[in-house]
This record gives structure tokens, C-alpha cells and sequence, in this order.
């Protein structure tokens, strides 16, 4: 099937081709792909126009060709746009496997570093709202109140990263419906949240530990120091094969070595991380020292 036939009026009724029409498509798809390394296949057409036809009307832009003109040259917009077109869905726990894991094979090493004085840093890359990164922080914190206390007053940072702004002022605000916790253990929610009624909010010594941050995976990375653990899962899937091997292989070049990368159930890694990285579970991979 052609994009023609994908965008003909019958695909998407009460849209007026000089509104909206296969070369805007095509020319969304296209900026989209180089400026966020995301791919919209032709049957992404109905959610190109939902996703940007508010943006379309609130610019005064009138056509999506107008629209195009304008995102093409200010880069305000251009974020609005991108961060409007990705996709933030995740859960609390997602993939519990990870957070097993990170709880038995690396919060123990990451705890006697910092008892010892040194720094560690993790990040969330591809944060969405926020699930996945207080995820985390609940795990790295720990059962213990005591000792969780202890481990957020020491040399203890997490980055959490996304490109869209609408996903960050979520993630920051650290409110849930209290039933989206319902798979974090009893205990880490006893410890490290507070209810309300119907709302769950993510307690302040973890919050502290959270830096928030827009970013976008293909631009510049203004990080200075080596990350311990990288979490960035169902991000790449997004991406074409090109585009997934280069981030993996600037995670793995931005991991301390003995360091770790959890990516999605669905992602692998290949191209040039693959002889910088060792699999040590499902889809989790250690850096290698030498």
C-alpha cells in the first residue's frame, strides 16, 4: 500500500487534503526521524494528525504544510512538536526482572561504594513519567528505613532524562493514583510514599536524590561523570537499526566499567557495544573492564 492510499480521504474522514496530505506526512515523518531518531511508518498517519493538529490550530498555522514551515525554522516549537509524537506509556515495576535483579546483584557493590565515600550515579534515560525512575530509586532505597536514610545522604544522584516536557512536569511531580503502585512491594511503598485518599505521592528523601532533565538521546550528553547503572527501556524501539546501535554503544562508552545497562524485553544489542558489553540476564548488560 502506498502513503497515498494510507492518507486518502477514506482513511481519514473529515480531513481536508489541503489540511493535511501525504507530502505533510512525509515531511513530518522525515523531520521527526532527524531530529529524534523516531520512525513513523505510513500506518502512523491518524496519529500524526491527532498528535499535531492541536498544535496546528493553537499556532494559528491554519494547513499541517504551514506548520511544517514553521517547525523548520524555530526550535521551540520544533521540541513541542517532537515531545507531542512520542509515546509515554510504562507502569510502575515494569519488567520486574530489572529491579530483581539491580536489588540482588548490584545494589549490594553500589552500597560499599558509597559507604566507602565515592560517588554513584544511575540514569534514567527515556524517563516518560516518571514510573520507571522512582522504580529505582524505592529499590535502590531499600526495605530498611533506617539504612535507606543513610544510603540518600550519601554521594548519591540520579539523573532522569526524557525529550518530552509534558512527561518530565509528571515525572518531577512525583502524584500517582495510588492503584499505579499496586506492583511496587508493600514494604517500599510503606517506606518511601505517602497516601492520600486515591493518590500516592513519591516521599521527599527520594525525591531529593532525582535530578529531571530534557534531553534528547541524539543530541549533546552535558554529563560530565560515568554513570554505575543505565536503565532505558522501550525507548529504541522507536528507532531504526542504525540509530539503536549508536545509543547503545555511547551508553556502554558512558558506563564506569563493571557498570550496567538495562534496555526493553524487545531490544538487543548489537554493532559496537557488542564487545564492550557482557549479557548477564534478560536483557541486562554489564560493561566490561578491559
Amino acid at each position: 500500500m502506498n502513503r497515498a492510499a494510507v492518507l486518502a480521504p477514506a482513511g481519514l474522514p473529515g480531513i481536508s487534503p489541503d489540511v493535511y496530505g501525504p507530502a505533510d506526512f512525509d515531511a513530518v515523518a522525515a523531520l521527526v526521524h532527524a531530529d529524534a531518531g523516531i520512525v513513523l511508518p505510513p500506518g502512523k498517519a491518524m496519529l500524526v494528525y491527532s498528535r499535531l493538529a492541536p498544535l496546528v490550530r493553537t499556532t494559528g498555522s491554519m494547513t499541517f504544510s504551514a506548520y511544517i514551515q514553521r517547525i523548520s525554522h524555530d526550535p521551540v516549537e520544533r521540541r513541542r512538536a517532537v515531545s507531542a509524537l512520542t509515546t509515554n506509556h510504562t507502569y510502575f515495576y515494569r519488567e520486574a526482572h530489572h529491579f530483581l535483579h539491580f536489588a540482588e546483584q548490584v545494589r549490594p557493590a553500589l552500597l560499599a561504594r558509597l559507604n566507602a565515600g565515592q560517588p554513584v550515579r544511575l540514569w534514567s534515560a527515556g524517563c516518560s513519567s516518571g514510573e520507571e525512575t522512582w522504580s529505582l530509586v524505592l529499590t535502590l532505597l531499600g526495605e530498611d528505613r533506617v539504612e535507606g536514610k543513610h544510603i540518600a545522604g550519601r554521594n548519591l544522584r540520579v539523573l532522569a532524562s526524557d525529550i518530552a516536557a509534558h512527561a518530565l512536569e509528571r515525572a518531577q511531580a512525583a502524584v500517582y493514583p495510588a492503584g499505579d503502585l499496586k506492583d511496587v512491594p508493600a514494604v517500599l511503598r510503606d517506606h518511601w510514599t505517602r497516601s492520600d485518599g486515591d493518590t500516592a505521592t513519591i516521599a521527599d528523601a527520594a525525591r531529593a536524590l532525582v535530578r529531571f532533565r530534557s534531553l534528547n538521546l541524539l543530541g549533546e550528553w552535558p554529563m560530565q561523570r560515568a554513570f554505575d547503572v543505565i536503565f532505558c527501556r522501550n525507548v529504541m524501539i522507536y528507532f531504526d537499526q542504525a540509530t539503536k546501535e549508536r545509543l547503545v554503544a555511547r551508553f556502554a562508552e558512558a558506563l564506569i566499567p563493571g557498570g550496567h545497562l538495562y534496555i526493553g524485553h524487545s531490544e538487543r544489542v548489537t554493532g559496537p557495544a557488542a564487545a564492550l558489553l557482557s549479557p548477564v540476564g534478560p536483557t541486562i548488560y554489564r560493561r566490561k573492564s578491559a
